[in-house]
């Protein structure tokens, strides 16, 4: 019997969105080895990409440095133009995007459809960016001399980009360096390869020239492994886990690449007694499942004062009761599978050990034929600081409550994690949050709101959540260096 997502896929107008063939060299590269990709959903096979190899990634980085010197000289502006027209050929694709993003991911549809919105976005403010790549003029400290400071590419850029967002986290590396002018490599993740290769082949329809963005999926490893020992490969871009960005990190050392590094989350939401109940609870679950929970972003610790704790946990587990689990592609799915069983496997060990130390378990219920990559939204309360819950990231719609009485105390038990990536405060007391969103240590702070991210924000984070800065004016910093020119003499 032919499954929701693979019905779907079969409607699509453009068929070559699931040919499953590799960017290589200007070339749609077939392969005799490919890979199966599967709905996570029902483990359908809904498509199979081509399975390159080391051999393959060293023609890519070749091609990419062949096509540097001429992307470089490039006009920024002609550069920008190409970035816009894929930002619109993407919007344009958006519906059949979103369906591939849902098919191979699991997210619900409208999530996926906002990330196609989301990811046209980064191409757009990256071209603009590339014609705002200002150098300096120094005030000379030597007699008859002018200093001048200038924004250059780096060189050819490799990024790899995560199951959970497969779409906007390619544009917003891949808008970052082109803008630049750096051809990059990208190497999806193995369980979403679909959406990627998609836009890659509208990218080629923008008019990006031969070499100047590739696509290549196999193994991580294998493929990994010439890209962190090649010389000619200048920076590395990395969203994924904080074990494995260490990794890389050791290995790009080798050459000492350019690393960007965007890892683990393990964000607090903090909600003090003075903030209107409902508005906390929305925003805890805005924060808490968007993606069916797997993301980075996600709240991974709600600490809610003692003055509101119950009132809290109660309208919180009555919102929560209200989340629709299905398949992505049905409307009324608010919380799809997870991408990988590994993940749904964590959550239901999160779980057991709450349970085993004391909290108390709500789940919501769950149709018992969807498979064993669905996890129930579940709530732990009365949830302490040593259960796996509140030491580790979640990734799932598992949602934790702890209680607190103090804000020094919430700050010290938010800051006790080797994790920095965001953090929520929800409170009036205008002193507090400029206390708090001074002090927490993480790179982004939502005041009140669970939605700040966008292609204009620096995003980031601090301690093992990684290194350097997406999106914003920062982000094509990553994929440039800076030259400092002196000219002297200059006296009549």
């Amino acid at each position: 019997m032919v499954g929701l997502a693979s019905r779907h896929l079969q409607n699509l107008s453009r068929r070559d969105f699931v040919a499953g063939a590799a960017l290589i060299d200007g070339c749609w590269t077939a392969g005799e080895e490919r890979d199966v990709v599967l709905d996570p959903a029902t483990g359908e096979e809904i498509g199979d990409v081509v399975h390159c190899g080391a051999a393959d990634m060293n023609l890519a980085i070749a091609a990419a440095e062949r096509s540097f010197h001429d992307w470089r000289e490039m006009l920024p502006q002609r550069r920008g133009a190409i970035l816009r027209s894929w930002a619109s050929l993407m919007r344009d694709h958006s519906e059949e995007l979103a369906v591939l993003v849902t098919s191979e991911q699991g997210k619900p549809l409208a999530e996926a459809r906002y990330e196609i919105a989301y990811g046209a976005g980064f191409l757009e403010w990256f071209a603009a960016e590339g014609e705002r790549a200002y150098g300096e003029t120094i005030p000379s400290h030597k007699p008859g001399s002018l200093l001048h400071v200038r924004m250059q590419p780096v060189g050819v850029a490799a990024a790899i980009t995560p199951w959970n967002f497969p779409v906007a986290m390619m544009t917003r590396k891949a808008g970052a360096a082109l803008a630049a002018g750096c051809p990059i490599i990208v190497k999806p993740a193995p369980e979403t390869p679909l959406s990627a290769l998609a836009v890659a082949r509208l990218a080629e329809e923008a008019g990006l020239p031969r070499g100047v963005l590739q696509v290549l999926v196999g193994d991580p490893i294998e493929l990994s492994t010439p890209l962190l020992g090649d010389t000619r490969v200048r920076a590395l871009s990395f969203t994924g886990s904080t074990q494995v960005g260490r990794l890389l990190l050791e290995g790009a050392a080798v050459t000492v690449k350019k690393v960007s590094l965007e890892l683990g989350g393990h964000a607090p939401f903090l909600i003090f007694d003075d903030v209107d109940l409902d508005k906390a609870v929305k925003g805890a679950m805005d924060a808490k499942f968007a993606t069916s929970g797997q993301d980075c972003l996600a709240a991974n610790r709600i600490y809610v004062q003692k003055g509101i704790y119950a009132p809290f946990v109660e309208a919180f587990a009555a919102a929560m009761a209200q989340l629709k689990v299905g398949h992505g592609l049905e409307p009324a799915t608010n919380i799809g599978p997870m991408t990988k069983l590994s993940v749904a496997n964590k959550c239901r060990a999160q779980i057991d050990d709450a349970a085993a130390r004391g909290a108390r378990v709500t789940t919501a219920k769950q149709d018992q034929s969807l498979g064993r990559n669905f996890v129930p939204p579940t709530l732990l309360s009365d949830v302490t600081d040593d259960m796996l819950i509140a030491r580790e990231e979640t990734f799932g719609p598992v949602a934790a409550v702890l209680p607190f009485d103090s804000e020094d105390e919430v700050l010290a038990r938010a800051n006790a994690s080797e994790m920095g990536l965001a953090a929520y405060v929800y409170t009036d007391n205008l002193r507090r949050a400029l206390r708090l969103s001074e002090k927490i240590e993480c790179g982004m702070v939502g005041v009140n709101t669970a939605s700040f991210t966008g292609p204009p924000i620096p995003f980031g984070g601090w301690k093992q959540s990684g290194i350097g800065r997406e999106g914003s004016r920062h982000g094509i910093e990553e994929y440039m260096e800076l030259k400092y020119v002196c000219f002297g003499d200059l006296a009549a």
